[in-house]
């Protein structure tokens, strides 16, 4: 049977595919802009039918129709691998969780640990092979589908299709059912507008430590945008590119002609990532692109990995950090804002890089609904607050005051160090706490 009739075979409605769904099942939505648009919608309309529905998804672009409802907690459950601002309103409103992980091990989550029974998600249109391209997020998809008891798959003419590794792309023969999408604009995500004063003084410190033939990884944010925006205009050359997320910088540096992935040991003149999401301009570029790789986040997240590539440069965002060096980039006390994802291993995977080196950067200071300006650098994390990275595995540290690297430091020179990096107005008070904490010597500088 050629591919073009078993589409044919499996092609079905929304509306029908979701009847597969049932109560108690864990049904599993993908990543990011795979998320499903017309299947969700027909899942929300079978709302009081079912109960006990668990959904897993990450890193949520859109609100699901499954969560609009006043009383959709009492049907379906979220839960998140990672959250953005909408998984956070959704967790809010009493109807999801997270799912504690370090990005790297959920493809072996799903081998190993978690069931799936309903598999529904946004994907390209089929190839004249019969494969269909996950487009922007390899990241685990081939392994949460391959434990999947029902896969169905919804196509969208508008995402672009990516090259990837094996775990980029499924063939009709392994999907149960396909349905038509109304194909909307793949969802967006904002490229973050003009860098602040702040992320331009974080960036002007980091951009003198990346040597020409670096390979980069930036986290998302304002920060290391700024980054990317700084390297587009530099004179560095010949940059490599392997990454959890890609984001729009990475295009400005590539249409500026700083990337070429030439000095890469693993996949030459390829810019590796799991999953990508940005603004069109960044859609249009991957579409097809040779240059790009989509690849499963257990290879680009992997430790073992990014020790052979040489130079390899992290850069990622915390929300705050204490006076030993213990970063929290994941929740304020409490509050659930992220997630680990993959910053402790491209911390600690550059660390194992031949001149690797990770950047933690933050600004020294946050504004609260209050009007109130609080140091982003604490004696202590606050109760309930997550420590994303432990301080035996912290580098550099950056703020728009200064870059301290912690590494060889005992207790007292780093609470020193990362003193030296706050704002100059909270000074005085961390030293009282670090004179508390015993990680204070009379001889240190004021």
């Amino acid at each position: 049977m050629n591919v073009q009739t078993m589409y044919q075979e499996k092609l079905t409605t929304a509306e029908q595919a979701v009847n597969v769904v049932k109560s108690g099942d864990w049904v599993d939505y993908g990543w990011c802009t795979n998320h499903p648009v017309a299947l969700d919608k027909a899942l929300a309309a079978r709302k009081d039918e079912l109960y006990d529905v668990n959904i897993r998804g990450g890193v949520t672009m859109w609100m699901p129709e499954i969560a609009k409802a006043e009383d959709a907690g009492e049907h379906f459950t979220w839960n998140a691998w990672h959250c953005s601002g909408v998984d956070r309103k959704i967790i809010t409103s009493g109807m999801g969780f997270f799912n504690p992980m370090r990005y790297s091990e959920l493809p072996r989550f799903y081998r190993e640990n978690v069931e799936v029974d309903v598999a529904m998600l946004q994907v390209t249109p089929m190839d004249s092979h019969g494969n269909f391209s996950y487009a922007l997020a390899a990241s685990h998809l081939s392994d949460m589908l391959t434990r999947a008891k029902t896969i169905i798959v919804e196509v969208n003419q508008n995402l672009p299709w990516v090259y990837g590794l094996t775990g980029s792309e499924i063939n009709i023969r392994d999907v149960d059912m396909v349905v038509e999408g109304d194909n909307p604009p793949v969802a967006q995500l904002g490229g973050g507008g003009e860098p602040s004063p702040v992320d331009k003084a974080v960036a002007e410190l980091i951009v003198p430590q990346i040597p020409n033939g670096a390979c980069l990884q930036l986290g998302i944010g304002g920060m290391p945008n700024a980054v990317g925006s700084m390297i587009a205009q530099s004179d560095l050359k010949d940059l490599g590119v392997h990454t959890e997320m890609y984001v729009d910088g990475f295009v400005d540096m590539a249409l500026a002609g700083k990337i070429t992935g030439q000095k890469k040991a693993l996949d030459r003149g390829r810019q590796v990532y799991a999953f990508a999401a940005g603004t069109q301009k960044l859609y249009d570029y991957i579409d097809r692109n040779p240059a790009v790789m989509a690849a499963p986040v257990d290879y680009t997240n992997d430790v073992r990995v990014l020790a052979q590539l040489d130079n390899f440069v992290s850069i990622n965002n915390a929300i705050d950090l204490d006076l030993t060096g213990q970063v929290n980039a994941e929740s304020a006390g409490t509050k659930h804002i992220s997630g680990t994802g993959g910053q402790l291993d491209f911390v600690m995977g550059a660390y194992l890089s031949k001149g690797g080196k990770s950047f933690i950067c933050l600004a020294s200071t946050v504004t609260g609904k209050d009007g109130a300006v609080r140091s982003r650098v604490v004696p202590s994390l606050t109760n309930g607050s997550v420590v994303t990275d432990p301080r035996s595995c912290v580098q550099y540290l950056v703020t728009e005051y200064g870059i301290v690297n912690l590494k060889g430091m005992s207790t007292w020179q780093r609470s020193e160090a990362i003193i030296s990096i706050a704002h100059p107005d909270f000074r005085d008070e961390l030293i009282q706490s670090a004179e508390q904490m015993n990680i204070w010597r009379p001889s240190n500088r004021r």
